[in-house]
């Protein structure tokens, strides 16, 4: 038998069970990540909820740039950082913040989601340009961020 009959069964074969699984994988893929945020959306949100300064306490029993309560802190590994949100630094409240977003979704922030157009998914892509205030790096508080046991690599951040 000549390698051209040989070669037109195989790729007879191979064709439908590529769409096969192309298909299968875009109906799985993206509901794994459904509540995958971005850099840009964390920076969106703590421009609504603290005016992007990440190292606020204005002692509403709120902390940091994306407002946690100390319970949420706690619940959701934050002390492993720091004691209070407004000490840690801006990758540490994003970490935690990943998680309470797994665990609890968009709701968790109502107000500044719902205003952001935030869901299920981040809908809107094409957020538009504008200017925005960030605390940046600077640190606001006197001393310096603690690494020890159970900062830092320990869930594979950088603090």
């Amino acid at each position: 038998m000549s390698p051209a009959p040989i070669r037109a069964r195989l790729r007879a074969l191979l064709v439908p069970a590529v769409a096969l699984v192309a298909t299968v994988g875009l109906s799985v893929g993206p509901s794994s990540t459904a509540n995958a945020a971005t850099d840009r959306t964390w920076n969106r949100l703590a421009n609504c909820e603290s005016g992007g300064a990440w190292h606020i306490n204005t002692g509403n029993g709120y902390y940091g740039g994306l407002q946690f309560s100390l319970g949420t802190w706690r619940a959701y590994k934050g002390g492993h950082f720091a004691r209070r949100p407004d000490i840690a630094r801006r990758v540490a409240q994003v970490a935690v913040a990943q998680r309470l977003l797994k665990a609890r979704g968009w709701g968790s922030w109502p107000h500044c989601s719902h205003r952001l157009g935030l869901g299920p998914q981040e809908r809107r892509a094409d957020w538009g340009v504008g200017r925005w205030r960030h605390a940046g790096e600077h640190h606001h508080n006197a001393s310096a961020h603690r690494r020890d046991r159970h900062c830092g690599n320990r869930f594979g951040i950088q603090v």
